[in-house]
């Protein structure tokens, strides 16, 4: 372009300077044509020869040189950027063919019979063999047969531990997922980033905690949304499972295996498992999306530290995202512990048990059978039952039980004194040491002892502790989610359908709800969690229920004595109790054997409460029900064989027990939610049928 310029520059005054005089001479000749014929050129051109043609001539070849200069400098430039545009783009297509041949020698090197003592294999965390979409290798004699529980969102992959791959675009483009590393990945620098595995990037509904209410939410979806597909993290290793055996029945196991295969017999005698479902009935993570009528699938030793409301979205605690459409929260519980534990040092902590899950069972389990004394902490349900379990090894192995407790009698805070107090007998009866009204003071380790000190002065000197105090609602997700949580009774404030935000539902013991009935309240009980979880599950799926079942909870001392519980059970309000005799039949282990079950806690639907016989409504007085800590006229210390316990506020009934009264639930349940005085609550107790033998 640069020399077509050249060129007509220097032409360009020859073209004005010979053009400027033919013009004129034109000119000339047009005004003489009248006075002569004859033409005369005015002028002659500054160069050439005679005459108007030769100019002409000269003129029309400086033209057409310029313009065969101009285009064969166009059709040279053009060839030659078509010749750099074809250069430039075989060499592009040339690159993978020159990382493919590089590969492959890698990959021969490699293949010599001296490669692997001269570079051994990573180890099988490191390495991911990635797979075509719906491929999976069968297991072999070289690889794990379980695979590895770590998921996350990336494409299908499973790790391989005798055959790693390297991840290259022709390895990819081959599908060729099983050829060695390079060596250039070998000696790359490793990231600490944790490796991608299979896990599912998206889940419609997604429950957050493995327990209870989560199962229930789960079996609730998928029977109202058959093709449904339900992912359940949890933090356990374990499927989900029910936790009341855990501190009941596991206990009276004469399996000396039970650790290990966690079955139990119930009071009825018929044997199962802990877990609510084997692990056939889940499908794994990875095959979630692709399963083709859905399913439930459970990852397992996984914790969501973090939730997105507004992206819909949660993190886990190996960085792995995991989108839903729906979720719910159930993250249950974790046990409380004393300050003064805390406090005492390593020595201390680490002789203590917060009896929770599985594991904790086990290392109970295995503690009791090593030491001589043991000490639990608390006298409410746990640490009740707990104690009359361990009791039972006194005989066995000799060991010696404590229950301590601040309560003037075992199950002080739920039970009215008179009861309270017959209870603590029967504790004692098993086997345990109970030491009443006892404030821990401290706690410190000597001489290989643990030894608590009381307020009043007292010292106990054991080998192990347990502390049962309690149990504190998890809602570690409620600052990064902004979800509220309630100032007085702890967990999740939810609405009237366990609804926390428009796509979040939250249920089990970590859930607030608000009863219709009895008020705001949070209850940490088996019976809630199956039912919470199930309405849960409905409404995630459009049922929009609102949550009105009063839940039950119960508790065995052993298999003699057992009592199921409805409402608002707190022994500082008033109550009116109805006793009768009981009779062989009035044990756990003669309801059981009636009902076929050993889980009391699979509650009665509301239509059987509602086909039942009206109760008896109030007069136009109501009696005033005796002081709580006297027992019922004429009753003996030692005979409350069964009987009923109402809980009254406002001389209305909110809570009543069933002690050694069994599958009447509905009965308490139907009374409760009709919410009205009663004149004679003897009258009442009738429904129950206490007085038939």
């Amino acid at each position: 372009m640069l020399k077509g310029r050249a060129v007509w520059k220097k032409l360009t005054p020859l073209a004005r300077a010979s053009a400027t005089p033919a013009g004129q001479g034109v000119r000339r000749a047009g005004l003489n044509h009248v006075r002569s014929p004859t033409l005369v050129p005015v002028a002659p051109m500054s160069t050439g020869g005679l005459g108007g043609n030769a100019d002409n001539k000269l003129y029309a070849l400086l033209v057409g040189v310029a313009c065969l200069g101009g285009g064969v400098y166009a059709y040279r430039t053009i060839r030659g950027d078509k010749q750099r545009y074809e250069d430039r783009m075989s060499e592009i297509a040339s690159r993978p063919n020159k990382f493919s041949a590089s590969q492959q020698t890698t990959d021969v090197k490699e293949e010599a019979p001296e490669a692997p003592e001269q570079s051994p294999q990573p180890p099988a965390s490191e390495t991911i063999a990635v797979l075509p979409s719906a491929e999976v290798p069968a297991p072999d004699d070289t690889t794990d047969p379980s695979p590895d529980p770590v998921q996350s969102a990336a494409p299908p992959a499973v790790n391989n531990e005798s055959t790693p791959a390297a991840e290259s675009p022709a390895g990819s483009a081959a599908g060729s997922a099983a050829e060695p590393a390079s060596a250039a990945a070998d000696s790359a620098p490793v990231d600490p980033a944790p490796s991608p595995a299979l896990l599912p990037s998206h889940a419609p509904y997604l429950l957050i905690g493995g327990g209870t209410a989560s199962f229930a939410a789960a079996r609730s979806i998928r029977a109202r949304d058959p093709g449904a597909r339900v992912l359940i993290v949890t933090e356990e290793p374990d499927l989900p499972y029910m936790r009341p055996p855990l501190s009941k029945e596991l206990w009276f196991s004469d399996d000396p295996g039970v650790t290990d295969t966690l079955r139990f017999k119930q009071w009825n005698g018929k044997e199962r498992s802990i877990y609510f479902q084997p692990p056939s009935f889940y499908i794994s993570p990875e095959d979630l999306n692709s399963a083709e009528n859905g399913g439930v699938a459970v990852l397992t030793g996984k914790k969501v530290v973090h939730m997105d409301v507004r992206g819909n979205k949660v993190q886990l605690d190996d960085h792995t995202d995991i989108s839903y459409d729906k979720c719910l929260i159930a993250t249950g519980g974790v046990p409380r512990n004393l300050q003064v534990i805390e406090r005492a040092g390593e020595d201390v902590v680490k002789r203590t048990t917060l009896f929770r899950n599985v594991e904790d069972f086990k290392a109970l389990d295995k503690v009791s059978r090593s030491v001589t004394s043991i000490t639990i902490i608390g006298g409410g349900f746990l640490g009740s039952e707990l104690a009359c379990a361990l009791g039972r090894r006194k005989n066995e192995s000799g060991l010696e039980v404590i229950q301590m407790f601040p309560e003037k009698g075992n199950m002080g805070k739920v039970l009215p004194e008179y009861l309270s107090n017959w209870t603590t007998e029967k504790v004692k009866n098993e086997g345990v040491k109970v030491i009443t009204e006892a404030l821990v003071k401290a706690v410190d380790y000597k001489d290989d002892k643990v030894e608590i000190q009381l307020k009043d002065g007292r010292t106990v000197s054991t080998d192990h502790i347990v502390a049962a105090v309690g149990l504190e609602p998890n809602v570690d997700l409620a600052k990064s989610a902004g979800l509220e949580v309630d100032s007085d009774f702890g967990g999740y404030r939810v609405n009237a359908e366990l609804q926390a935000r428009s796509n979040i539902w939250v249920a089990g013991d970590a859930s607030c709800f608000y009863d219709i009935r009895l008020g705001r309240r949070r209850v940490e009980h088996h019976d809630h969690a199956v039912v919470s979880g199930r309405l849960a599950g409905e409404n995630m799926t459009g049922a929009n229920k609102p949550y009105w079942h009063q839940s039950m909870f119960w508790s065995d001392l052993g298999p003699d004595v057992g009592y199921e519980a409805i409402g608002i059970v707190d022994s500082s309000l008033p109550t009116v109790g109805v006793f009768a005799k009981a009779t062989p039949k009035d044990t756990p282990k003669a309801a059981t054997d009636e009902s076929g079950t050993g889980i009391r806690s699979e509650s009665e639907t509301e239509g059987v409460a509602a086909a039942l016989p009206a109760t008896p409504s109030a007069a136009a007085v109501a009696v005033a029900p005796p002081a709580p800590a006297q027992p019922p006229p004429g009753r003996h210390r030692d005979d409350y064989g069964k009987g009923v316990i109402f809980y009254l506020r406002d001389k209305v009934v909110v809570g009543i027990i069933l002690w050694n009264v069994f599958n009447r639930m509905p009965v308490a349940r139907k009374i409760i939610k009709d919410g009205e005085q009663h004149a004679d609550l003897n009258e009442v107790a009738k429904l129950f049928n206490i007085h038939e033998d």
